[in-house]
């Protein structure tokens, strides 16, 4: 259960997948700037939850992200079902409503949470934001993302500093996290689970070796690619 976007308590498995960032803001997408990057098309109907949808689909233009089919509510445009699509039409992740009825105004009773709703509480021992020794990079980006986002922060238990890079192409997102390597028989990955990838690489810097990782939901070869265009240039000292 959420108010005003925060997740107040959670229930079953979905205590695990909780992501709960304050910095996670609501996307209104641009179908003018979507079209650049992917072909927008009405391709039939469907019935989800037993009611009519129209199935809307949204079909990449090049090799570097995912395509997806919405079933939108004909009445109320909701999104009542979303298929995750590689490039191979291959379904990697589904969203859909089993059950949905808009004709009964819920009361405030109907949104008090079951006893199965556990609360929870966001920690505020987040990793104190710093200044980043280094400017980062990409010699690679993928048509259509642009930089939304970059922070340096020190973690609390190793003490070392993680810098985070998130970028967004209107609908697909990735993000690259680099920090230094303490531990010689650290290994580079190369993981996907469902639609999301992880991909670490070593980096050679002036101050030593970095991992950078690349996470999101693009496909594996995308990742990789920009994991290996990463650099990183030392920044002048502040002038007093």
């Amino acid at each position: 259960m959420r108010v005003d976007g925060r997740t107040q308590c959670v229930s079953g498995t979905l205590v695990a997948g909780l992501g709960n960032s304050r910095n996670d803001s609501s996307r209104v997408l641009d179908p003018q700037k979507l079209n650049q990057f992917y072909e927008l098309a009405v391709i039939g109907k469907s019935r989800v939850a037993g009611r009519n949808a129209v199935i809307v689909s949204i079909t990449p233009r090049d090799q570097y992200r995912y395509g997806f089919e919405l079933h939108l509510d004909r009445d109320t445009a909701l999104p009542l079902k979303s298929l995750l699509l590689n490039d191979q039409g291959q379904l990697l992740e589904r969203f859909q409503f089993t059950r949905l009825n808009t004709s009964t105004v819920p009361d405030d009773r109907d949104l008090l949470p079951s006893k199965e709703c556990v609360p929870i509480s966001v920690a505020d021992s987040q990793a104190p934001a710093v200044e980043p020794a280094e400017t980062w990079h990409l010699e690679w980006l993928p048509p259509g993302f642009q930089l939304t986002n970059s922070s340096a922060r020190k973690d609390i238990h190793t003490k070392t500093t993680v810098d985070s890079l998130m970028y967004e192409d209107g609908l697909a997102r990735f993000s690259v996290f680099l920090e230094p390597i303490s531990d010689v028989s650290v290994t580079e990955t190369r993981t996907q689970l469902g639609p999301t990838v992880a991909v670490s690489r070593r980096l050679n810097t002036v101050d030593g070796e970095m991992m950078v990782t690349v996470v999101g939901e693009i496909p594996i070869g995308t990742a990789e690619r920009i994991a290996l265009s990463v650099r990183g240039e030392k920044k002048a000292p502040t002038k007093p």
